[in-house]
């Protein structure tokens, strides 16, 4: 079976994780996927296929005869899909032999559009997914899941030549608890890759560092005509919390190495007012500068407006990961030979953002992250192409096939 049609049928198992939960995982839903995938793993073969009470799945490909000793490598790709957007009934299309322009997304008015998305005329020819416009596809995380699992099945036809693979799918990435709870004996590699990219040709291993940062504020309510030097308006003193920050570090102005403060919710009113924010930033330097400015926005204000009117609460999220696999570069060096095997220039770029192999890093399991084909996820807007799949497929060969291979 083709990686893309194993897509298909996974993205139509609706596993949405959730930011308001405190569970793990924060959906039972994403069980649905977990259950199906570890019949499937022990249909192909792979008898230790299991997923455990927190939702993630585990299973391994023993190593050809006489490979005992090479080193057993991991691939893991996340079953959740993101809450920015519905997941539920995503109703595919698939157009073969794209023309290269512009998709009617089903009924729902929109329209992808290689004006917006300079890169759909390379995918002429293809074989086109895309959603219908009222949810997203799913292919953020489910192309990895299947990219993975047909790697197995071809691995288990025999013919190749390998070492011990491992095999791990985790709940909850779309809201940072991911690889939290994998557990990273049992999963039994020394080395893994995440699938969770965009272009197949996508080698990602430096990250951002992020923190998520909330302000609490409590005004001092008086009634209008007599608030002279007395009322503390919460709302007000939000706004002007966030007119202390540089306008010009938001994610609209910033690319590249470039971090950010990004404003992803308020709500306030005279009494009480909330401001929500993550922070990002590839330099660990900076990084903590940036917390540092919020640290001191607080302790002014309070100063200002007396204390325990401002309140900061910083939750760590992940960490840039290229300081962990500085020590283990063969990882991204067999990337790279396997995609220019391919006759494909590999697409090294900083990810503005993260992934289970940033948290998995620095739990002492090196794993940088592959592209699975797939492009604007999150959203209606979301697509990927049955041959980029494939390629994403040969390019996970091609990294076996030189473990197999070499002393490391």
């Amino acid at each position: 079976m083709r990686a893309y049609e194993r897509l298909l049928n996974y993205v139509r198992i609706n596993t949405t994780s959730r930011e308001d939960s405190d569970t793990v995982p924060t959906t039972a839903r994403q069980f649905d996927l977990a259950k199906v995938l570890v019949e499937e793993m022990k249909a192909l073969g792979i008898a230790d296929a299991r997923v455990d009470e927190h939702c993630y799945v585990y299973g391994s490909i023993p190593a050809s005869p006489g490979y005992e000793d090479k080193t057993c490598i991991g691939f893991i790709a996340h079953l959740d899909t993101a809450p920015d957007f519905c997941g539920e009934n995503v109703k595919p299309q698939v157009i073969r032999e794209y023309d290269g322009g512009e998709v009617a997304l089903g009924n729902s008015g929109k329209t992808l559009s290689p004006e917006k998305f300079p890169h759909l005329k390379e995918l002429k020819g293809r074989t086109l997914i895309t959603t219908d416009g009222t949810t997203l596809l799913g292919a953020d995380d489910k192309a990895g899941v299947a990219e993975i699992m047909t790697l197995a099945e071809e691995l288990l036809r025999g013919g190749q030549k390998h070492g011990r693979i491992c095999i791990g799918f985790t709940p909850d990435e779309e809201v940072g608890g991911g690889a939290a709870l994998l557990d990273i004996p049992a999963f039994g590699a020394q080395f893994a890759y995440t699938a969770d990219g965009g272009c197949e040709r996508e080698i990602e291993y430096e990250n951002f560092n992020a923190c998520s940062a909330s302000f609490t504020i409590k005004g001092v309510n008086i009634h209008p005509g007599d608030s002279k030097d007395k009322m503390v308006n919460a709302a007000l003193v939000a706004m002007e919390i966030n007119g202390l920050l540089p306008a010009a570090e938001t994610p609209a102005h910033t690319e590249g190495y470039e971090g950010f403060f990004h404003l992803t919710g308020m709500k306030g009113t005279v009494e009480e007012a909330e401001l929500h924010y993550i922070i990002r930033d590839h330099s660990g330097a900076h990084f903590e500068a940036r917390q540092e400015m919020l640290r001191h926005i607080e302790k002014t204000l309070n100063e200002k407006y007396g204390a325990g009117t401002v309140v900061l609460s910083i939750r760590q999220q992940y960490r840039n990961m290229a300081e962990k696999l500085q020590s283990c570069m063969h990882l991204i060096d067999f990337a790279k030979e396997s995609i220019r095997e391919l006759g494909l220039e590999p697409d090294i770029s900083p990810v503005r953002g993260g992934t289970d192999g940033a948290q998995l890093s620095y739990r002492g399991l090196p794993c940088p992250n592959l592209g699975t084909g797939g492009y604007a996820y999150h959203g209606p807007y979301e697509h990927i192409t049955a041959e980029g799949m494939d390629t994403a497929v040969q390019v996970m060969h091609g990294i076996v096939r030189r473990y197999a291979e070499r002393e490391i």
